[in-house]
This record gives C-alpha cells, structure tokens and sequence, in this order.
C-alpha cells in the first residue's frame, strides 16, 4: 500500500525473522505433531459452501506447515502491519489502487448479483454494465445450443474455437476442462500459440460449416491473437466463399469497436479495463466457458467465487483462507528463502490448473520495485508457480519434492466424490489413497530405513521428510466449487502482494520482449537491420542464412 515503510524495516517483519533464526531447528514436523495432539484441531477449517448441485464443506489442513502459534501469531501481525485489511477494503471499495496505470481492480465485480450493494466507479455503478453483458452472454449462449444461432448453411454450431493469448486463453481453457462433464453446448477449442501448428492442428479437427470462432482481444491488435484471427478467417472463406458468412461464424471480445467491424465481424461482447486479462475469464471473456456449459452453470461458477469474494472481504483473518494461504507463502518464501510453490490438483480435469495459476501468480507478484518506487533486493516476491496433476506427479518430479535439494511447499487439491469408477475398479479410491499418502510422506520421511537394508543403501532411501504442505479438499468438482477455488488463489496472490507492497495488477514486464519482437520482425525478412549484440545478430543471421535453404 502507498506510503507503506520497507518491509525488511517492519517491526513485525524483524520479529518474525529473528523467531525463524532462533526456532528453526524446532519447527518439526514429526514433533510438533508428537507433542500436540490437538494440532489438527488448530490449523485447519471447514468451509461451508452452498454448493446447488453438492454442496458441503470444504477442509483446509494447513497443519502440514512449519509453523507454531508463535509463527502464526506473528504472520497475521504481519498482514494489519501491512495494512491487508486497509487494502482488500480499498479494492473492494474500487479505489485506483493499480497505481501505475490509474485503474480500479474490479475483477469481483464480474459475479456480482443485480441486487449487490453498488459498486460505483468514476461515479456509475459498473453493475449495471456486467449484468448488461451477462445478459447479453445468456442470450447468446442459449441461442447457440438451443440451434436458433446457425452456421452459414443452415446448420447448429458444435464446435467453438477460441482465439485468445495470455488470460484469453488460459482461464478459460482450464475451465472448459475442467467442467467437461458439465457440456451441454458445442465443444470449445483454444488457440493461442501465433506457432501455425497451434491452429492448423485444431482446424483439422472442425468444419467450416458448424464452427464458431471467438476472436479474444480487448485492443483487437494483440500480434499473436490477430495474425491467428486472419488465418482463420482466410481458412473460413476458402471454405465459405462468401464474406458475408463471416458474421455467422465470428464473434469478438473486444473494446475496439472499429476494428472489430473492419474484420466483417458484427456480434461483439464488451469488457473493461478494471480487469486484467489474467482475472478475467469471469467476463465476457468467459464466453467459450458458457458456450460449452451453458449459462447456469456459468453463474454457478461466477457464484463460488462471490462466495469466496464475501468470505474474504468478511471474515476475521484467523479463519480468512485466501489470507492463511498468502501468510503461509510469504514465511516460505520471503522469510525462509524457498523460491518455488507446486499446485498439485488429484483430479484429471483439473490438469491445466497449474498453468493457469502460474500465469494469475507470477504475472501479479513476479515484481521488484514497490509501490513507492523502491528497488527489492533484500526478500523475495512472487515464488516460481508450477505443477501437474497426480497421481502422474509422482512419477515425474515428486523424486525431487521427497529427498531433492530444494524444499517446495505445496498445494494438494482433490475431491471425496467421483463417479468414474470402470469395471469393478475403484479408480478413485486409488486417486485419494495417493493424496492422502503424499503429503504425509512428506511430512514424515523415512529417518531410519530398516536394518535389513544393506547398509551402503540406507543413505539412498533416507527421506529427511519435514516438507510442508496444504490440503484443499471438497465434495466434488463442480462449477461452484470451482469458482470458490480459483477465487481463493486470486485473493492469496492479492494479500501477498500488499504484504510486499507491490503492485499485483500491472505487467509492464511482457512490453519489452514484444517491442523488440516487432522490431526484429522486418529484420527477418531481410527489410532492415538492427542495432543488436553480437548473440542475437549471430541468431538472425543464421536464420537468414538457413530460411530458405
């Protein structure tokens, strides 16, 4: 927040790096568990959820963490030294709080209800606008898979495709998969990669005929997103042979009205500048989402995250999850030094979840200069977010989460229910029993492998274990639930975002790589020549050399 002190000089920050120098040896998983009983008890919570369509409790266990109550106690001194509460409230009382674009952070306001308390900007309540919008998505999406919306020759749309790149694509990509056993409308395809296998590959799978494609690009000039766009429309009208089929076929997400009608496309659906692209897939932005699962589930989805958005903006910070959560990650990696964080979801659908929060995360908090223009050199900010889905894991990289050189707290995600058990086999129950087991092996490891393996082995199947983690668990996986989810992980990267007092919803960081691309872009075609070093002119050169050969 501005005018917040450096954090390093924070009298709440020094006592909490003192209490790890001093402590450290202490904080043990084994014994802590050994010693309290009860340990359960303290450091978890069930979260009721008013799920339509299996609600329940959520449980989060964050008894897995290297922490006591004294680490606890100071963490959340940490968050009122640092002013959270003062910031969430800024936000949700849409102040400019992205500071260096003079913007509002409105993201919240995409679920809200009409009936919501206003939330006014520049003087207008911008639900008005969203729920505008919304309608517009209902209409929409019921016309496309009640069939009144058709292809060119008469057909019903069953495949969408999205053109989009960054948080066009990843949002809701992920949820699309996700909710696949939520589809009631066509089937939704992504394209992003400006690589032209990305789309020759996803137009070999669809016909011109009964394919809607969603152009995603709030400038409509986004490199990637447009030269994808033009070679659709090119593929389109080999096809169609008639401009005019265009508008049946192509639809945009878009502010720039004027380019959006150059390209022949009439259908457009608005969106703001209060929303980052990688907060976004609750707008309009969310179409490919309410195409594929319809409306009602699409609402159910904005739902969970309001769910969350009230838990979050009114609960005590003792028992506010996104806020335990970012505590959490800032003693792991600020304090302690651990510079990574795994996202490990035990459910197949959930599998591009670790992507998609990569971007939401080190997009916000991969930041090193604060709100008042201070360089960070003394902590860390944003942890380096990765991970993939179990039990496929464990066979890859969870070798090194067990006895690697780097400790990585994680994040493991599943849910009680599922109802694809085939011929007999209880596939799920295998599912649950490795999440279960995982972080428990890694709480514990194996200190004292047993004599009957040969002793020149037993330092190979030493596990040092004291690796610490959460656990996210619900009922199923449903649309509800999975708006509540990702809104926690927005709300955590928030709160460490003012606890380091950076700026979470900017991203100047991507400008520079694309301004030099569109200059090294003629270069390539032998227009120009640019003033480089000596490792990048050798890379054109070499390209040019080899291009045609």
């Amino acid at each position: 927040m501005a005018g917040l002190g450096n954090l390093t000089t924070d009298p709440v920050w020094i006592k909490l790096t003192d209490y790890y120098r001093d402590n450290k040896e202490k904080l043990n998983l084994r014994a802590l568990f050994e010693n309290d009983s009860t340990r359960f008890d303290k450091y978890s919570l069930e979260v009721e959820l008013p799920c339509p369509n299996g609600g329940g409790p959520a449980l989060i266990d964050y008894s897995k963490n290297l922490i006591d109550e004294n680490v606890l106690s100071l963490l959340f001194d940490l968050a009122k030294s640092r002013k959270v509460e003062e910031r969430r409230n800024a936000m949700f009382g849409a102040e400019k709080i992205n500071t260096t674009e003079n913007r509002a952070v409105l993201h919240y306001a995409l679920r809200s209800r009409e009936d919501d308390a206003p939330i006014v900007l520049d003087g207008k309540n911008v639900i008005v606008d969203v729920q505008r919008v919304l309608k517009e998505i209902e209409s929409f999406t019921g016309d496309v898979i009640n069939g009144k919306w058709v292809g060119y020759t008469g057909k019903k749309i069953t495949d969408v495709v999205n053109i989009g790149i960054g948080g066009s694509d990843l949002g809701p990509c992920m949820v699309c998969e996700a909710l696949t056993q939520y589809t009631v409308g066509p089937k939704s395809h992504f394209v992003s990669n400006v690589d032209e296998s990305h789309l020759t590959d996803v137009l070999k799978t669809v016909n011109p005929e009964t394919t809607l494609f969603i152009i995603a690009s709030k400038t409509f000039t986004t490199q990637e997103t447009i030269a994808n766009a033009q070679s659709a429309r090119k593929w389109f009208l080999t096809q169609a042979k008639d401009e005019s089929a265009i508008s049946k076929h192509f639809v945009a997400l878009s502010t720039n009205v004027e380019k959006v009608k150059e390209f022949g496309i009439a259908k457009y659906f608005e969106f703001w500048d209060y929303v980052g692209g990688r907060y976004s897939l609750w707008s309009a932005i969310g179409l490919s989402i309410a195409l594929q699962v319809g409306f009602e589930n699409f609402r159910q989805l904005l739902d969970g995250a309001r769910y969350v958005d009230r838990h979050f903006l009114e609960t005590p910070l003792q028992a506010n999850v996104p806020v335990i959560l970012a505590l959490l990650g800032v003693w792991y990696n600020s304090v302690i030094g651990w510079e990574s964080h795994a996202i490990l979801p035990y459910d197949q659908f959930l599998s591009k979840l670790p992507s998609y929060l990569q971007q939401a995360d080190m997009e916000s908090n991969g930041k090193s200069t604060t709100l008042t223009n201070e360089r960070i050199n003394s902590y860390n900010t944003g942890p380096v977010i990765w991970g993939a889905a179990g039990t496929n894991g464990q066979h890859a990289f969870y070798q090194l989460l067990h006895q690697g050189t780097h400790t990585v707290p994680a994040d493991f995600i599943g849910f009680v229910q599922k109802s694809e058990d085939i011929a007999g086999i209880s596939h799920h129950s295998i599912l649950l029993a490795n999440l279960i087991a995982q972080p428990e092996a890694l709480m514990v490891g194996r200190t004292k492998p047993s004599e009957s393996i040969p002793e020149q082995l037993r330092p190979h199947k030493y596990f040092e274990g004291n690796r610490p983690t959460n656990m996210i668990l619900s009922k199923k996986l449903t649309p509800f639930i999975l708006g509540a989810l990702i809104a926690i992980y927005e709300h955590k990267i928030f709160v460490q975002g003012a606890i380091w007092n950076i700026n979470s919803f900017d991203q100047w960081g991507v400008e520079l790589g694309k301004e030099l691309a569109k200059a090294i872009e003629p270069e390539l075609a032998g227009k120009s020549k640019g003033n480089h070093d000596s490792s990048t002119l050798g890379i054109i050169n070499f390209i040019l050399k080899h291009g045609n050969n």
